[in-house]
Parts: structure tokens; sequence; C-alpha cells
């Protein structure tokens, strides 16, 4: 499955994707709000891909793992997971810092809402760190609205404890 934008070429994500993966993953800053990142060694974004490309693989995936190619460059990745309910949907996204402030993640997502809808999901979720303004951002750009702030996230990495944002939008 290949979703063309304007701007960006989003396509499963797979362990031919390591070095470009690991260049985003296993960086601490770039990762300073992800709650299992970042990988410390290739090994575990190896392992990682590798669950995500039997998703792909999988009759009934569980989870769609892309790639998110711009300028023919892959510079990040886009999740959408299927919840329980099989109604509700969660988006989670990192991209290289390199690439952010341009509006990439917000044309990802646009185009995720739109999948998320093939898929005949009616609702579609998104959680950050309240100090993750460029999620939060994005996140009301594609016309979500904050449903709870008052979620707690706690890292894996470092124990650490912050509040959580809860996104929702009906689609």
């Amino acid at each position: 499955m290949i979703i063309n934008t304007k701007r960006l070429t989003l396509r499963p994500l797979g362990v031919k994707d390591l070095k470009s993966v690991h260049a985003y993953a296993g960086d601490s800053e770039n990762c300073k709000y992800m709650l299992f990142l970042p990988n410390e060694t290739e090994e575990k974004t190896l392992e990682f891909l590798m669950r995500a490309e039997k998703q792909w693989n999988s009759e009934n995936p569980a989870y769609y793992e892309f790639a998110i190619e711009f300028e023919g460059k892959h510079i990040g990745a886009i999740s959408l997971w299927l919840l329980e309910d099989g109604e509700t949907g969660e988006l989670g996204w990192v991209i290289h810092k390199d690439f952010w402030g341009r509006g990439i993640v917000t044309e990802a997502a646009t185009a995720m809402i739109e999948f998320a809808g093939t898929l005949n999901l009616k609702k579609l979720i998104a959680q950050c760190d309240c100090r993750n303004i460029g999620s939060a951002k994005v996140m009301e750009k594609i016309g979500m609205v904050l449903l709870d702030d008052t979620g707690v996230r706690t890292y894996e990495k470092n124990g650490e404890s912050a509040k959580e944002l809860t996104y929702g939008i009906e689609i």
C-alpha cells in the first residue's frame, strides 16, 4: 500500500529502512517525548522493523507503520494502531529533527485520516506529552480536539513522568 500526497510518499516501513529509521529513532533529542525511544542499538531498531513488516504481511494487521518519504528520502514514520473496539484508531508519528516545522507530519496525518476512513474507523485519537508543543499543534491543525488533559505518561527509559494530552477526531 502506497499513499501519495502533494509532497510525500507514505509506504510500508520495513527492515530495508534500518539505517534511516535508526537515524531518528536512535537520537535522544529527536525522541525526547517518545515513550519507547530512543533505541540504543540498531538491533533494537531492527526488532521493531521486523514487527512492523510482520504486521504488513498479516491478513488482519493490528497496526500499520508507514515510512514518510520527502523529496525521495525516508525521514520519518507515521502509524495507525487499530484499537479493540473496532471503530477507533490511534495515530503516532516521528520524523527526523532536520525536518521539523515544515508541515510534513500535518500532511502525513491528514492522509492517515483518509486511510482510516477506508478501514471503516469512526474515530481517531492521538496522545502527546504536554511539553511537546509541535505534536499538539499538528493534532489541532488536522482537526483533532483536546479530549483529556489529565493523563500521565511515564517514560520507560528514564522513569520520568509528565502530563499526557489526548486528542480525538470523529471521521
